[in-house]
């Protein structure tokens, strides 16, 4: 049978096995060659605190206090494979096709049969970056980037380091990097930051603010995952500009004050989550034409992404390094498998 990895309580992660799926009328089966993992989600069911606000109630939109409990999450966000079987119904795909889409860390898989083909020539990376290069489009979208603008980005995972390339193809300058791992200001500054920046080195909000006649920033995106990321964003951008959160922090903010420079300098705080419809801008604008756009980009070499999928792993060892997204985060950036 094949085997998946599974997150089956708070920092446990298992290798099982599980009955080989058959594709229903609309799906294609797919054996799992390349995957990698969605750092930000998954840690926070791996640590453990995505229901401690309870249970979001879509009917109402707000968290509720009875949390949904634990349920099994899959390890992994999407994964590259050739097509071995079809539904009776699909008639785009064939057996052969080497396709992509979003799946746990499967052997086997099914996918839907609007999945898309990986073309000759593009690398795996770059279709296993497509997720948080949509993420990072909707925040500088969100963030309403322009021609100019002083842009600094806070948190250089996978979806910072598409910020960073985005607001540079926008006109951004200077585009400014800040992560607290030097191994993220390398592959930032590599793909086109002017400056980076550790947080632990310096007072970034200063440093930022020098670097731009005093002015700041026109736009901080934060997707540091942090409070103390965030209130750097705010101390750091201009009087009147735009801070742009889009991480999953876990609950509870002691290191954000509101009552400081976010009073004073009176900026704009977006939100932004490209997967929660409708868009600010439909319906010119939806997720699925984030996408689309994006992988215009990441196929045809706009974006860039082999260096951000590191450190690549055999499926077998994937118990090994899992682990390391939270224990480690300075030794990787992206997680990476080979089936």
């Amino acid at each position: 049978m094949p085997r998946e990895y599974v997150i089956t309580k708070p920092g446990e992660l298992v290798l099982r096995e599980y009955p080989e799926p058959e594709p229903g009328p609309h799906q294609v089966k797919v054996r799992a060659e390349f995957g990698a993992a969605k750092h930000g989600t998954e840690m926070a069911f791996y640590k453990g605190y995505f229901f401690d606000r309870g249970g979001y109630d879509d009917e109402y939109q707000l968290c509720r206090d009875e949390p949904p409990g634990w349920f099994d999450f899959g390890a992994g966000n999407m994964v590259v494979g050739v097509v071995e079987a079809v539904g009776l119904e699909v008639e785009r795909l064939k057996e052969g096709d080497r396709v992509f889409h979003y799946s746990s860390f499967r052997e086997v898989t099914l996918m839907p049969e609007d999945a898309r083909l990986l073309p000759d020539g593009v690398g795996w990376k770059a279709a296993v970056c497509l997720d948080p290069a949509d993420f990072a489009m909707g925040a500088v979208r969100d963030g309403h980037v322009r021609i100019g603008d002083a842009v600094a980005v806070f948190g250089l995972g996978a979806i910072g380091q598409f910020a960073v390339q985005l607001a540079k193809l926008a006109g951004a300058c200077p585009v400014i990097g800040v992560d607290l791992y030097g191994l993220r200001r390398d592959v930032a500054a590599k793909y086109g930051a002017d400056l980076v920046l550790d947080p632990n080195a310096e007072d970034v909000g200063l440093r930022i603010k020098k670097e731009t006649g005093k002015r700041g920033a026109d736009v901080c995106i934060d997707f540091s995952g942090s409070d103390a990321g965030l209130h750097s964003a705010i101390r750091a951008v201009a009087y009147g500009g735009t801070v742009v959160e889009g991480s999953f922090p876990r609950p509870g903010c002691p290191n954000l004050d509101l009552g400081a420079e976010a009073h004073m300098n009176r900026p704009t705080i977006v939100f932004s989550r490209s997967c929660s419809e409708p868009n600010p801008d439909y319906p010119r604008w939806d997720e699925r034409r984030l996408i689309d756009c994006c992988w215009r980009m990441l196929r045809d070499g706009l974006l860039q992404a082999e260096d951000i999928v590191q450190p690549v792993v055999p499926f077998d060892e994937v118990l090994e390094h899992y682990p390391k997204i939270a224990t480690a985060p300075e030794t990787n950036l992206k997680l990476g498998v080979r089936f």
